[in-house]
């Protein structure tokens, strides 16, 4: 991505914002961008009420559905600015449609994983695509819609992102009870597709020229090996001290 360098400006970009809230091309930016975060942010908590069962059918201890939690966690909360950066210097749409790319491989990675060790190192994948994905998003509704309407559709994508975290206990409860905790991570995949194509279509790209050419990329990874050295010490920690005791 580096190497190609940013694209020249769009008319959009050169033109400033100009969607009205309430219109045809406001309405598809706010679906494909609340439909994107909104299912990251779903899968921060509809994994919770799926866990007894994956720790059954996959013979995890209570470490390993510790690190199906946190690995996301992890890796969204370490990338996050890195992926807002990003997405001002190449583009906004382009790493919006690269997170959901990423993010929906890996739930068919984790509604497929064989253990508990393939179905963290896919969670934490996932995080990596929610961290491109979720401030695009946010970035694209606030660039592209006119200032007059700016706040109402913040504060739409805000409303219909939030709700997907409030319902993801009962529809993961009743999707493990229903069929399995696979459909969990599965159902991302329609729904990502219809995102995607909508971002495709109807979306148009945004950048911030004002944006530093280089990304501050090793403090992200740097900032992320620390804060993953505090969780592994937080999950492994009491079980290692147990181990010893014993």
């Amino acid at each position: 991505m580096t190497a190609a360098g940013p694209s020249p400006p769009s008319a959009a970009e050169r033109d400033g914002p100009a969607l009205r809230y309430g219109t045809a091309a406001g309405r598809w930016v706010l679906a494909a961008t609340a439909l994107g975060s909104g299912m990251a942010f779903l899968d921060g908590t509809v994994v919770n009420v799926a866990l007894p069962s994956i720790g059954r059918e996959l013979s995890a201890g209570f470490s390993g559905l510790q690190w199906t939690l946190d690995a996301y966690l992890l890796t969204l909360g370490s990338l996050l600015l890195l992926g807002g950066s990003l997405g001002d210097l190449y583009g906004r749409r382009r790493l919006f449609v690269t997170g959901l790319v990423g993010f929906t491989v890996a739930s068919g990675l984790c509604g497929a994983a064989p253990s508990i060790g393939t179905l963290i190192a896919a969670r934490a994948v996932q995080g990596v695509g929610a961290a491109l994905l979720i401030p695009s998003s946010l970035a694209l509704v606030s660039s592209l819609f006119h200032p007059d309407d700016r706040g109402r559709a913040i504060g739409a994508w805000s409303g219909l992102s939030g709700v997907s975290t409030a319902v993801g206990p009962f529809l993961g409860g009743w999707l493990v009870d229903a069929v399995s905790w696979r459909l969990v991570f599965l159902l991302n995949l329609p729904l990502a597709a219809v995102a995607i194509a909508i971002a495709v279509r109807h979306v148009p790209e945004t950048r911030d020229a004002r944006a530093g050419r280089r990304p501050d990329v090793a403090g992200a990874v740097t900032g992320a090996l620390g804060l993953g050295g505090v969780v592994f010490a937080l999950i492994e920690g009491p079980a290692a001290a147990g181990a010893s005791r014993s």
